[in-house]
């Protein structure tokens, strides 16, 4: 039995904390000022936390190694189990040479550029990001402004603000299921809790894009779609993570979204269009995987006619639209039928591998026991919903199995130093919460009072700026921010999902980003530029956030925290 020390350093509390930042410290420093790649940063790290587990906070070194390899595991299913999946549709959409028929059937909608802005950078980027999250939606959405005419600078611009509503949700609520992990909190609360946050940063995310395009004239003639598309997107969100499925939250706000912006353009349009020239031929830029990695990944992948698997029948027929977006039509009919009643039900008996971790006996510092038993979803779980929605898209599709599965081996490739990255801080952060490093932390900044909900939002959006990653963030800080809330007398349901939901915020200016934007801009060695164009934004938009955080914590909006 290993009971954990709350301040194992000479007695002291402050001094205990500030060894136990020191694996996180190292790694934000590594990632944001020395660029090393981020799983060699994330290696770095776990070999700290697990020599001050074992050395400075006495936990035996079997448990040690057997904490790691918990989180290592959680780390692989089920967060890279809905990743690889999620990236593997993704990829069949763009070798059979669908993905550019969708960019195409939206570039044709309008050569409005402000209207572009909405639909490509926040509609479709969301939609991206429901399923590949990790850079891919901002390198896209750029290259298809950039393509419709607008300067690369500010396609750059909006494509980053724009990625910031859908990232708490984005890889199949990812970052929610890592916030879960590590919290032991109910992923339903947290999924809750998020949507009660993160739609009200929807809901003014147009409005800025048209800004940032086309300046106050752009907001005075474009604000009736603007507000439409962001008061949909926030409403769907809203239902989705607190009524639905928590993993599919993204996907329905961006399809809803998309819809609403296409129904009302029938009946309205702005009087004067801003328009461009076409840049040149259509192009996507493919980021899967960059910034996880820390490190430039976009690769641009032409589809032609001789290398998309689309005959010319099929090309010119009316089946163009439904083929283009039947990918995540699959996807939203699958996870629903997942969450109809008898079959969660039978999913939840029969579908789920519960067992006590072997080697972890542990208590707190006040004797209580800590929970170590693990969930193992093989079938209901969201990696494995999306495995049979990508069989069932290769299948309409009509590939073969050989194409589906080279497809599948590509994006492992892919995805190999994120894997490795994903692992290694899902172990460190399951190192640092079982041997107690984490409530160290949490004690100590438990001394900041009630003034610490003012507080968690900016250690959310630091750890997405130096990550680049909510996923990652959330298993660093999550468990950080429910047990600090505890102490200081806060819910811990509302500091928890506040790492997430303000943490994209930060996702903007990660230097991993800036990479990948700036590289499918065409900008390389000017993230500076976008950096100085986004801080500001980035800032105010905290500051607010932090805001509604505060009332939230307050009996003022306390009544939108949900109750177990």
């Amino acid at each position: 039995m290993f009971q954990q020390i709350l301040d194992p350093l000479f007695g002291s509390l402050a001094l205990s904390a500030l060894v136990a930042v020191i694996p996180l410290a190292t790694l934000f420093v590594l990632l944001g000022v020395f660029r090393v790649k981020a799983w060699k940063a994330s290696l770095v790290g776990l070999a700290l936390s697990m020599i001050l587990a074992a050395v400075v906070w006495r936990m035996p070194v079997p448990q040690v190694i057997s904490g790691s390899l918990e989180g290592a595991l959680y780390g692989i299913v089920p967060i890279l189990w809905i990743l690889v999946n999620a990236l593997w549709i993704y990829r069949l959409t763009v070798v059979t040479g669908w993905f550019e028929v969708l960019g195409d059937r939206i570039r044709a909608i309008s050569d409005d550029q402000r209207i572009l802005a909405i639909i490509i950078a926040f509609c479709f980027g969301a939609l991206l990001e429901s399923l590949a999250g990790f850079g891919a939606p901002v390198a896209i959405s750029i290259a298809m402004l950039i393509a419709a005419g607008m300067a690369p600078v500010k396609a750059a611009v909006v494509s980053l603000l724009a990625n910031t509503a859908p990232v708490a949700f984005g890889a199949m609520a990812a970052p929610i299921i890592a916030l879960s992990g590590v919290t032991g909190i109910d992923i339903h609360l947290l999924s809750q809790m998020a949507g009660r946050q993160t739609p009200f940063l929807a809901a003014f995310v147009p409005l800025i894009l048209v800004l940032i395009v086309d300046g106050w004239r752009g907001v005075r003639q474009t604000w009736p779609v603007a507000v439409v598309a962001g008061i949909a997107f926030a409403v769907a969100q809203f239902v989705t993570a607190n009524y639905i499925a928590v993993e599919i939250t993204d996907v329905v706000a961006a399809v809803v979204t998309m819809l609403a912006v296409l129904v009302m353009l029938r009946f309205w349009k702005p009087k004067n269009a801003v328009t461009a020239g076409h840049a040149g031929p259509g192009e996507t830029a493919d980021a899967l995987g960059g910034p996880a990695e820390g490190r430039t990944a976009t690769t641009v992948v032409k589809v032609t006619e001789a290398t998309a698997h689309i005959d010319r029948s099929t090309r010119s027929s009316g089946n163009l639209t439904w083929n283009a977006v039947m990918p995540y039509v699959v996807i939203i009919a699958v996870f629903s039928i997942s969450q109809l009643p008898p079959v969660k039900a039978f999913l939840a008996a029969h579908a789920t591998l519960s067992f006590a971790w072997p080697g972890l006996e542990i208590t707190d510092s006040a004797g209580n026991a800590v929970g170590t038993a693990f969930k193992l979803g093989y079938i209901g779980t969201g990696g494995t919903l999306l495995l049979i929605s990508g069989i069932i898209v290769a299948a309409l599709y009509r590939m073969s199995a050989r194409s589906a599965v080279a497809a599948y081996g590509t994006t492992l490739h892919q995805l190999r130093f994120t894997i490795v990255t994903v692992v290694a801080v899902l172990a460190l952060a399951y190192v640092m919460n079982l041997s107690g490093q984490t409530h160290t932390l949490g004690a100590a900044l438990a001394a900041t009072g009630g003034l610490f909900a003012l507080l968690s939002p900016a250690i959310g959006w630091l750890g997405v700026a130096i990550t680049g990653s909510d996923t990652s963030s959330n298993a660093l800080f999550g468990l950080l921010q429910a047990t600090t809330a505890e102490k200081v007398g806060l819910d811990p349901v509302l500091m928890a999902a506040t790492n997430s939901s303000a943490g994209v915020l930060g996702k903007m200016l990660s230097p991993q980003n800036l990479a990948v934007a700036a590289a499918a801009a065409g900008m390389a060695g000017k993230e500076g530029d976008l950096f100085r164009r986004l801080i500001w934004w980035s800032l105010g938009l905290l500051v607010v956030f932090t805001a509604l955080i505060y009332l939230q914590s307050t009996p003022i909006l306390g009544w939108m925290v949900p109750t177990s």
